[in-house]
């Protein structure tokens, strides 16, 4: 199949709201595919190639684009091909490979038509945002093989792949019946992650799901940890394997008394008194090039397998009596209850320590892989702040022609950062706008425009706007040395002057250490 009839399902996708719709354009698709075509497909379509990350950023794709020239007139790559050539980038490394590099881009970018172009380019960077998440993949899964969707998911679940739950409810399940309500949970073969829902407090958490264990939320890395007999993966949020990059957790799961178990928790960095140190800290040490001068500490909350025994399907209950029999030491703290004021406790305890809040989880829930279902719920504090557009970004998909990314800044009152009494640059979003801001603004900002490139449009300082977020972190990037956490827009403030607007000073305080 052409690459081509993907970009256009993925256009319409992004272009609509329906989740209906969505399902019923993919599906469309999955079905017209050949086995080779399902996992490259997927990947593209949910911006995770199958190779994973091939080592090419903004600057290598733009030079790629200028060097290859004017874009192909006609579609004619196949998705095959750009998964070849993806499997040949991923292979050149070592010295002397950037021209081969660089040629396999421009062949890639010669070879694409300008809307090819686009997506290939959203597709390798991790921007793809057509709103065609697992969740919506699964569905159209399950309605292009004509199974169920419950079955379908629990295969998704227990792959921790896409792709190939794919290919067995397309290919492999009609000729062998029974193949997807035959994955089983697998040690050393990851699986996704069960996800919380949020509520505002504590209280109304434990009021939702009754009585519950009101754990700790560290501001850590999710880590999953498959032990084997001698044989200790550890994998991310998102699957990847990074054993090789935390020997200190693969020594504690050494020590704990089972032959073969999968763990799910957390890992920090903790400062010389304990109390955790910036998030960055402990996922510098996930990069490929990680320095060892933060110590990783492993804590879990959760057991799926313990020698021989799945536990997905147990009560929380009694997977947490399981990980207090096999770590004792490294379970992240806690209190059963279903009292609203001891959950509020709990809540201060671990805010006073230095950690984000708690997750409150009904005690007799199952682990529902994958899913954000209601019986994990996530509190954490809101912090809210007045910062000052200073550009936005022209938006694709649905957004096509609105501007959407806000480029978002604090003032820098002393001029510690720039010059004094201007801005500083803090973070961007495109979350919490509805179409009715993004047409306001796709109009008001062109009216404030002081330059633009083909991408953005910078404005004068001119607009407050409020914005939510979950915390700060040291940045590079940035000159104030800090980067806004999951930022989102509440709402903007015409009550308010530019020179009302939080601090560079205000937000760098939020900092610890």
């Amino acid at each position: 199949m052409l690459l081509d009839e993907v970009v256009r399902v993925a256009d319409a996708v992004g272009a609509t709201r329906s989740r209906l719709a969505k399902v019923d354009a993919l599906a469309g698709l999955l079905a017209r595919l050949d086995e080779a075509e399902l996992a490259p497909a997927i990947g593209f379509l949910t911006a995770k190639p199958r190779q994973g990350r091939v080592g090419v950023g903004w600057r290598g794709w733009a030079s790629a684009v200028e060097a290859s020239g004017a874009a192909a007139a006609e579609p004619s790559l196949e998705i095959t091909d750009v998964d070849d050539l993806l499997d040949r980038l991923q292979a050149a490394t070592g010295s002397g490979s950037a021209s081969g590099r660089a040629a396999l881009l421009a062949e890639l970018t010669g070879r694409a038509t300008e809307a090819e172009r686009d997506f290939l380019g959203r597709v390798i960077l991790g921007e793809l945002r057509t709103g065609a998440l697992e969740g919506v993949l699964v569905e159209a899964i399950a309605r292009a093989a004509e199974q169920p969707a419950p079955a379908v998911r629990r295969a998704a679940m227990l792959t921790g792949d896409l792709g190939e739950t794919a290919r067995l409810a397309l290919v492999v399940e009609p000729r062998e019946p029974g193949a997807l309500a035959g994955v089983g949970l697998v040690v050393g073969r990851p699986v996704q992650p069960m996800l919380a829902a949020t509520a505002a407090t504590p209280t109304e958490a434990v009021e939702a799901v009754g009585e519950a264990s009101v754990e700790y939320k560290l501001d850590g890395a999710r880590i999953q940890v498959h032990r084997d007999g001698d044989d200790i993966r550890v994998f991310t949020r998102n699957l990847a394997d990074i054993t090789t990059r935390l020997p200190e957790v693969v020594d504690v799961v050494r020590g704990f008394p089972v032959d073969r178990v999968i763990l799910d928790g957390e890992t920090l960095a903790l400062d010389e008194d304990d109390a955790p140190r910036p998030f960055q800290d402990t996922m510098s040490r996930f990069g490929a090039d990680s320095a060892r001068e933060a110590l990783l500490h492993p804590w879990f909350f959760d057991v799926l397998h313990v020698d021989g025994r799945d536990l997905l399907d147990e009560p929380l209950s009694v997977r947490l009596a399981e990980l207090a029999r096999i770590a004792p030491d490294h379970r992240i703290p806690g209190e059963v209850t279903a009292d609203p004021a001891e959950a509020e406790r709990v809540s201060r305890d671990a805010l006073a320590a230095g950690h984000e809040g708690v997750v409150v989880k009904a005690i007799d829930s199952t682990y529902a892989a994958g899913r954000r279902g209601s019986s994990w719920i996530k509190v954490k504090p809101v912090l809210t702040y007045d910062l000052v557009v200073l550009a936005a970004e022209w938006g694709y998909g649905r957004r096509t022609g609105m501007l959407s990314n806000l480029h978002l800044g604090a003032r820098d009152p002393s001029g510690d950062f720039g010059e004094p009494g201007g801005f500083v640059m803090v973070g961007k979003t495109f979350k919490g706008l509805t179409d009715k801001l993004l047409a306001w603004q796709t109009e008001r900002f062109q009216e404030l425009e002081i330059a633009r490139t083909s991408s953005t449009v910078q404005i004068a300082p001119v607009l407050v706007v409020e914005i939510a977020i979950d915390g700060v972190q040291r940045s590079t990037r940035y000159p104030g040395g800090v980067a806004l956490r999951f930022a989102r827009v509440k709402a903007y403030r015409d009550d308010k002057r530019p020179d009302e607007a939080d601090t560079i000073q205000t937000l760098r305080a939020l900092l610890r250490g």
